[in-house]
């Protein structure tokens, strides 16, 4: 009877908020997510703790962490959720038009500037009323943990070699180029392979601890090291610090050409050569036959198909 009347106390909507809570290890911010105000989530979490008969959550520092209690509510919670929507969303065909399922994806802004603008335009016009939840993939996210915690549905980036724990859905692959400004010498003199490890890089900062990217693993399997002066965590705003520098970003030319026609800037061909840059799609089993996750994997893959240049596809066949 102890645990019925505990079962009784327990309602899916004090899962998400526990859940929630313990990610974003914050009330104000997971009250944002879950689209509540703030004195209610804190109620919500003095019931879960009332429950446990554990804080869940305490302060450290500036900010807080899960207690050992809490961080091994997370999985088993995520488990919970994930199974409902099984439960009440895939137990029949996925319907965009009238389907209120949640989106959530971890994308790098490496694959291209249209693509992330484009893919929420197209959910948001056959799927109106599902949310979507943009992650960075950024040097303070585990994106394997995340997708194995059922806090993102799918992940969008490039690697040289993708994990193989996870299901790999291929994109396209890209010519490796650099980005100067156009009063860069290498327009007018050109480079050779010791000129451009010499120059002055700007690079994306590492997505995790100790990585190095696609461009500098490369290098090092073949015993390089490029000259790197400039990091930057928004890829985005790479392409304005080198027009107006002489800096070299050295990346795919499917985003390299997009800014071309905006900013004072050429694409060259890189003097080391390069493997193609893969882009993919991973996602966990967990979500492998979900109709509303398979869903979503269609939007992302059509949508990379829409933008990638004429000369891709050739080199692709």
């Amino acid at each position: 009877m102890k645990y019925v009347s505990m079962f009784d106390k327990i309602d899916l909507h004090l899962i998400r908020v526990l859940h929630t809570v313990l990610t974003e290890r914050s009330v104000s911010r997971a009250a944002l997510r879950l689209g509540m105000y703030q004195p209610a989530v804190s109620a919500a979490l003095k019931r879960l703790r009332d429950l446990a008969g554990d804080p869940l959550l305490v302060r450290s520092g500036a900010g807080m962490v899960p207690t050992v209690a809490g961080l091994r509510m997370i999985e088993p919670a995520a488990d919970i959720l994930r199974s409902a929507a099984v439960l009440f969303s895939d137990a029949r065909s996925f319907d965009p038009a009238t389907a209120q399922h949640s989106f959530s994806l971890a994308a790098s802004d490496y694959l291209d500037p249209l693509f992330l603008p484009q893919l929420v335009t197209q959910i948001k016009s056959l799927a109106p009323q599902c949310p979507i939840d943009i992650h960075p993939l950024s040097a303070d996210a585990d994106y394997r943990q995340q997708i194995a915690q059922g806090e993102v549905d799918v992940v969008i980036g490039n690697w040289a070699k993708p994990p193989d724990d996870l299901h790999l859905g291929r994109l396209f692959g890209d010519e490796v180029v650099c980005l100067v400004s156009n009063q860069h010498p290498a327009v007018r003199r050109g480079w050779d392979a010791e000129a451009w490890l010499a120059a002055e890089h700007i690079a994306p900062t590492p997505t995790h601890p100790g990585a190095r990217g696609v461009i500098d693993d490369h290098l090092a399997s073949q015993g390089l090291t490029r000259h790197i002066t400039v990091r930057c965590p928004h890829f985005g705003l790479i392409p304005a610090m080198v027009a107006g520098s002489l800096l070299v970003l050295t990346t795919g030319r499917q985003y390299c050409e997009r800014f071309t026609a905006s900013l004072p800037v050429q694409v060259l061909p890189c003097p080391v050569p390069f493997p193609r840059m893969m882009y993919y799609q991973l996602w966990h089993e967990r979500t492998h036959a979900s109709n509303a996750a398979r869903w979503l994997r269609e939007q992302v893959k059509s949508v990379a198909a829409s933008l990638r240049r004429p000369e891709s596809d050739a080199a692709a066949a």
